[in-house]
């Protein structure tokens, strides 16, 4: 049977909360903050919003449906994404079911989380049951201790080096440079700087890792005849798809989900990675944008070091990968980020974006990937987005 396709779907109204390195607010008000920016874009008033999508880390014991409670709503449909890195594309993909099926008419999509603690060890707790249980009294626990094995898992398989993957934030934060938002974007970075950085668990060092922020990022979907009639530019969704544990066959991740329904994507968009003007990628750590780039189909697996040698991936370049600067130099506002690929493809396609305009972009793929164990990650997505108006 043939796939379902995206027709008639619209996104538009990309918006961003401006980064903040910490904050003393809740989660909430950045939440907030991105509802009623989509509300005056818009140009509707808030009843009109029968659909909340949201993912959060930092809102305490509350979910979606105690943000109806909080922000006077009582919408039709909701969604609840506690998937960290790949709760944007979800919630596009829901969101757009949703609107297909009549379930919802206009679907705010929001990720938002404040950022106001330095306790590395609330962090690393709060990272994930292995890590806080098993792998924190030994000093390795957090993020950065399990990208740190994947990593090196990755370099070991295939060759890669700090080389390669510091050209993947050298070029975001050249990207980065133009976009007021990005709360790295004012210094430039070399690749003496990238190798002599600070090490942090080997083989990351500090421009390997994102700097945890606060902010929030959001979108609207709706049916296409609907933001017509708004007036709103948008755009189509081409094609999507979504995996969940995909190869816990393997010792240590190499690959994920994108892997196995990269080709099911494409033929639902009737598409070809050369048809993508930009790539926007979930980016915590150089090593994930890699593995992007190989599951994608932008090159044969294990090859992602002789791409990056041969592309440029600037905004002005050949292959423009994270043209916001993504979150090696915007700062990860939690699970904002995850949001953050899907918020710029859209900005890209439809010609507002907050940085450069990546020339004659049409087409944009957006990429997450989210809830990380200590050596995989557990959800991962993609999705098309074509500019429409």
């Amino acid at each position: 049977m043939a796939a379902l396709g995206y027709s008639g779907v619209a996104v538009a109204c990309p918006v961003t909360v401006p980064y903040q390195r910490t904050s003393d607010r809740q989660a909430h008000w950045f939440i907030g903050r991105a509802l009623k920016a989509l509300i005056d874009t818009a140009g509707i008033d808030k009843s009109d919003i029968d659909g909340l999508a949201v993912s959060s880390f930092t809102l305490g014991s509350d979910t979606t449906i105690a943000l109806t409670e909080h922000f006077d709503m009582s919408p039709r449909w909701i969604e609840w994404l506690p998937t960290g890195g790949a709760s944007g594309v979800m919630a596009l993909r829901r969101a757009a079911r949703a609107v297909q099926c009549g379930d919802a008419e206009v679907v705010a999509c929001i990720a938002g989380d404040t950022s106001g603690s330095s306790d590395f060890a609330a962090l690393v707790r709060d990272f994930s049951r292995f890590s806080s249980e098993a792998a924190y009294p030994f000093g390795a626990a957090g993020p950065n201790g399990a990208f740190a094995l994947i990593t090196d898992h990755f370099m070991r398989t295939f060759g890669t080096t700090r080389e390669d993957f510091g050209r993947i934030a050298i070029a975001q934060r050249a990207n980065a440079a133009a976009n007021p938002n990005a709360l790295l974007g004012r210094k430039p970075l070399t690749l003496e700087d990238y190798l002599g950085a600070k090490p942090v668990a080997g083989p990351l060092h500090m421009f390997d890792c994102v700097m945890p922020c606060a902010g929030a990022e959001a979108f609207l979907v709706m049916s296409e005849n609907r933001a017509r009639r708004l007036g709103l530019r948008h755009a189509g969704i081409a094609g999507a798809i979504e995996r969940h544990n995909a190869f816990f066959e393997d010792p240590v991740a190499i690959r994920a989900g994108w892997a196995m329904d990269a080709p099911a994507l494409w033929e639902q968009a009737a598409m070809a990675p050369a048809d993508v003007d930009c790539l926007q990628t979930y980016d915590d750590y150089p090593v994930i944008v890699a593995m992007q780039i190989e599951d994608l189909g932008f090159c044969a697996k294990g090859a992602a070091a002789s791409f990056l040698q041969s592309h440029d991936l600037t905004t002005a370049g050949d292959f423009p990968q994270n043209t916001c600067g993504g979150q090696l130099s915007c700062g990860q506002a939690g699970a904002a980020g995850g949001f953050l690929p899907v918020v710029e493809a859209l900005r890209q396609v439809i010609g507002q974006p907050l940085g450069r305009q990546v020339e004659g972009a049409r087409i944009a793929l957006a990429s997450g990937y989210g809830m990380v164990t200590y050596d995989r990650c557990l959800a991962t997505g993609a999705v098309l987005l074509e500019g429409i108006a």
